[in-house]
């Protein structure tokens, strides 16, 4: 299984001195310096006229004293289910994604990416930043077909004029409803209900 590099989670900060740098680590990975590690990469000396001092250092965010890290626990995890599962992982935007691949993949599609998706809400829960779970674009392929479905009832609420009450979905299924029929004029969307899952009311807006 392939893992990422060690340290693709430290970021470098400059700074005057120790804590001018150490504080805009804070700003940067918004937590306080009790939560990360650090160490100095280099003193330099700068000369323009005036002797200056720059200090840089690499920091990244401590686990948990225990705590393994989100490559240590998803390799335990796939070691003890008995697929041919492996990983591997990019990023971008700030954004943390697990591709799964191997001969065993598909099991991680079946009933709706149940699986694949049952991986990524436990890798947010003990990863320090945002993660994504894929196999095989699925991601990419659910999108299209929500995408489809809500203009399809967006062209039944145009023609009967009729509010539309889409079945419960999760807050990022819930975002690409609003901004997909947002898109559309004369349409808006509404929220409905409390709690996690919620339904969405598709309506024409008034003139």
């Amino acid at each position: 299984m392939s893992k990422k590099e060690k340290n693709s989670h430290k970021k470098e900060f400059t700074g005057r001195n120790l804590e001018d740098v150490i504080s805009h680590a804070e700003h940067v990975l918004k937590i306080p310096r009790s939560k990360f590690n650090y160490e100095i990469v280099a003193e330099k000396t700068k000369l323009f006229g005036i002797k200056t001092k720059e200090i840089v250092i690499r920091a990244w965010p401590k686990t948990e004293e225990g705590e393994k890290s989100v490559d240590e626990f998803l390799d335990n995890m796939l070691s003890h289910l008995p697929l041919d599962i492996k990983y591997k992982t990019q990023e971008n935007n700030n954004i943390t994604y697990f591709i799964f691949e191997g001969p065993d993949k598909h099991f991680l599609l079946q009933k709706d990416g149940s699986l694949l998706l049952a991986f990524q809400h436990i890798l947010n829960k003990i990863s320090p930043e945002k993660v994504q779970a894929d196999c095989d674009h699925f991601k990419k392929r659910k999108e299209r077909e929500l995408k489809d479905y809500v203009h399809h009832i967006a062209r039944k609420v145009k023609e009967s004029g009729k509010n539309e009450i889409l079945e419960p979905m999760n807050p990022y299924k819930r975002r690409l409803v609003h901004i997909t029929v947002n898109q559309i004029p004369g349409l808006s969307t509404e929220s409905l209900g409390n709690g996690f899952m919620k339904k969405i009311k598709v309506y024409q807006k008034k003139q």
